[in-house]
């Protein structure tokens, strides 16, 4: 019976995204074009053979977080390893027929942040071909488990560790972590749809939650054998050249975006209205040309900030921008990201803790998960669930040992699940309705 449930519950999520999807049909074209670009700007910041040394040393690292690896490999090699994960997965969607809709953009944008800082193409391989021998078991068609197959290399630090950061011999750290990763994709699958009821769909990363608690658990196994989980905080400084090329992409994105909308701003101020809440894919709902709209300058703001706070545009920064900007189409809009944001940085200057960290600053953007609340329930509410986010992030982190990179997800999920009851308790309450009245 839990079977039957689990699959007719992936099956009915993915026929209302497939309804919504029919409409508008994206080209994979724009992102090859990117992931390819990337590759050669990779070139801008070290020669071939260092980026090639570089991506062995990301190859070979443990991974957990914080692991930058523009630290590890150098910024070149950071930036081709996120490419050439983003090009293979795209190329195997598009193989694969897969249409490219909003939910996966944002899946491919995340992909390749972070990809900057704990993802590689070694420790995604075993969670992706569980998720697709998942599907073989169950019958069910791996385009409706994309999404899962994706987002489900948040545990890819897990095959890391175990393979690099206990001490295993090659050999044996090979074995045992493909085993692990392929037991975790086989696993995230029936559990990202059961979660999804747990926070009704008010964190935009499930998964993230998901692996949080899937890492808890392989946490707490480590450590009845006595593995300990060392936690790192491998972070490099910025380019300013980084910078530079950020706000360039941001601004042909922009001008894409507005041409594709007829030269205009049309259903912007419609998208703006809504609340974010998955799935909402902005793209067949308001039009793609006012999504890219909305993606860029949700990346031009979150960019500025990291530059108003003097940070470096490092491997988890630019994770977290990339990220934004992919659920720029997905859920997240300036109207919904503020009051969370809001929300963030009241928490902080209340010295909850330093607000100009990196830390601090890669929390209030992974913050963002939780615009459908304040979309939702408005501004109050997204100020409250930015500041209680802040408030239990660091605390849930350890329960994973930085093993979930998606740790902002899982945070997220709690702090969703305790606030939207709170706030449909408030707007069904008698005083709400005679206010309204």
């Amino acid at each position: 019976m839990l079977k039957y449930n689990i699959k007719r519950s992936l099956e009915e999520f993915n026929l209302n995204r497939e309804k919504i999807y029919v409409r508008n049909h994206y080209r994979y074209d724009a992102i090859f074009i990117f992931s390819i670009s990337m590759i050669f700007i990779s070139l801008l910041f070290n020669s071939p053979k260092e980026i090639y040394y570089g991506y062995i040393k990301i190859l070979t690292s443990p991974s957990n977080l914080l692991t930058d690896y523009m630290a590890v490999g150098g910024v070149g090699a950071a930036f081709f390893n996120a490419s050439i994960l983003m090009l293979l997965a795209s190329i195997f969607l598009w193989k694969r027929n897969q249409l490219l809709t909003g939910p996966i953009i944002a899946a491919l944008f995340t992909l390749f942040g972070c990809s900057l800082f704990g993802k590689n193409l070694f420790n995604t391989i075993p969670i992706t071909l569980g998720v697709y021998l998942y599907g073989k078991l169950e019958g069910i068609k791996f385009e409706s488990l994309t999404m899962n197959s994706l987002f489900a290399t948040a545990l890819g630090p897990v095959v890391s560790y175990i393979c690099f950061g206990i001490g295993f011999s090659y050999l044996k750290g090979f074995l045992i972590s493909y085993v692990v990763g392929i037991l975790i994709g086989m696993i995230v699958p029936s559990l990202s749809a059961s979660f999804l009821r747990f926070h009704q769909g008010y964190t935009l990363y499930n998964i993230g939650f998901t692996c949080g608690v899937i890492g808890l658990f392989i946490q707490g196994i480590l450590k009845s054998f006595s593995l300990e989980v060392e936690s790192k905080r491998v972070l490099g400084n910025s380019d300013i050249k980084i910078f530079i090329l950020m706000y360039v992409f941001f601004v042909i994105v922009f001008f894409l975006g507005y041409y594709l909308n007829g030269l205009s701003f049309k259903n912007f101020i419609k998208l703006l209205k809504s609340s974010g809440k998955a799935p909402s894919d902005f793209g067949n709902i308001y039009g793609r040309g006012v999504s890219l709209i909305n993606m860029a300058l949700l990346g031009v703001l979150f960019t500025t900030y990291v530059s108003f706070m003097k940070q470096p545009l490092n491997g988890p920064i630019l994770g977290g921008i990339f990220t934004i900007f992919g659920f720029g189409i997905f859920g997240k809009h300036l109207r919904n990201v503020i009051a969370v944001f809001l929300g963030t940085m009241i928490a902080y200057f209340l010295n909850i803790d330093d607000p100009f960290s990196v830390t601090s600053v890669v929390t209030v953007l992974f913050s963002t998960n939780l615009a459908p609340i304040a979309g939702e329930y408005g501004i109050l509410a997204g100020i409250l669930a930015g500041f209680c986010h802040v408030s239990i992030v660091s605390s849930v982190g350890l329960l994973h040992g930085g093993l979930n990179l998606y740790n902002n997800g899982f945070s997220g999920g709690f702090v969703a699940a305790a606030i939207v009851p709170l706030c449909e308790a408030i707007r069904n309450s008698r005083f709400f309705y005679e206010r309204e009245g």
